[in-house]
């Protein structure tokens, strides 16, 4: 007698049936939150078979079950965060945790925000990827996603820019709007033209009106996205860290206090200007680290964020700067 002919239950079909029980049962059971016995009563299968059911969904792959440890914050530490930059927001967790704690924060205080976005904009890189990949799934629904720097990549990449923004849009059950240039061009005269150009001013105009921004800040290092994409050259950083720059933001390279090092590079860069983040309700910055630390501090000192998600050493770091002159 085969499995499916045991006795208890009627015959389950093996084709494409079977499988829309399977979804039919799993989401009974992870939906509905009904039991096994509450399934094979409504279904007429037997318990034996809904069991079975519910481990053919699991092994190809129609039920997935993610294990998301509950994140640890310090409340304490967010408030002094909030009081002494004037934030909106902070979410702050223990070093312990990690840097892909961080993402995951700032994850789950997206998919928090209510009333839910229905635009956002977002910047790309190594930060952002890993933020992308905690989001939940329907964050938000109907969510337009704004790019809101170029994402070319002079040096081929693995991965291509636009993915971060894709992530978001699927996940939001929305869509995306590239910014389909290099972050950093050749020339000043050269972004000028882009910009000029109907599809990227479009685009730039629409990162403008987006309510909520969120958003990487980079360190000064040959590691950096900027540079191992070859949108910055190392003597580029080279000369930076010589007049004083401490990171960027959204490829803007700041000092500590949050202003512009170079204004050449500056008029090459693509994408939102810092003026265009202190007016957004949300303004979220991702950074964890230390080589995070002196650029996370400017860009609060610079009002730059108004919510930050970061690890409990960075955010100590600002709060022992706070009062620098």
């Amino acid at each position: 007698m085969s499995e499916e002919e045991r006795p208890g239950g009627p015959r389950l079909p093996v084709d494409e049936g079977r499988e829309h029980l399977m979804v039919q049962v799993a989401r009974m059971a992870w939906q509905q939150d009904r039991t096994q016995t509450e399934i094979a009563a409504e279904t007429g299968l037997n318990r034996w078979q809904v069991s079975r059911l519910l481990q053919d969904a699991r092994d190809l792959g129609i039920v997935r079950i993610e294990i998301v440890p509950r994140l640890r914050r310090r409340p304490e530490v967010e408030a002094a965060l909030v009081e002494a930059y004037g934030l909106r927001d902070a979410m702050v967790v223990p070093e312990a945790a990690g840097a892909d704690a961080v993402a995951q924060a700032a994850g789950q205080y997206l998919a928090a925000i209510k009333p839910r976005p229905r635009l956002i904009g977002v910047s790309w890189g190594r930060t952002m990827a890993a933020v992308a990949h905690w989001l939940p799934p329907d964050w938000a629904d109907g969510v337009q996603v704004v790019q809101i720097n170029g994402t070319v990549a002079p040096i081929p990449q693995t991965t291509g820019h636009n993915e971060v923004a894709e992530t978001f849009a699927r996940k939001g059950r929305g869509a995306f709007v590239p910014l389909p240039v290099p972050a950093v061009v050749g020339a000043r005269v050269t972004r000028e033209v882009l910009e000029q150009d109907r599809i990227v001013g479009d685009v730039l105009r629409l990162a403008r009106s987006a309510p909520v921004l969120c958003f990487s800040m980079g360190a000064l290092s040959e590691d950096a996205a900027l540079v191992q994409s070859g949108n910055v050259t190392p003597a580029e950083i080279a000369a930076l860290a010589r007049e004083g720059a401490v990171g960027d933001v959204l490829g803007r390279y700041v000092d500590r206090r949050g202003e512009i090092v170079d204004e050449g590079l500056d008029a090459r860069t693509v994408g939102l200007a810092l003026a265009d983040l202190k007016a957004r309700d949300r303004a979220i910055g991702v950074a964890s680290g230390r080589a995070k630390h002196r650029i996370t501090l400017a860009a609060l000192r610079a009002g730059l964020v108004n919510v930050l998600v970061t690890d409990e050493e960075t955010a100590a770091y600002a709060l022992e700067h706070v009062h620098d002159r």
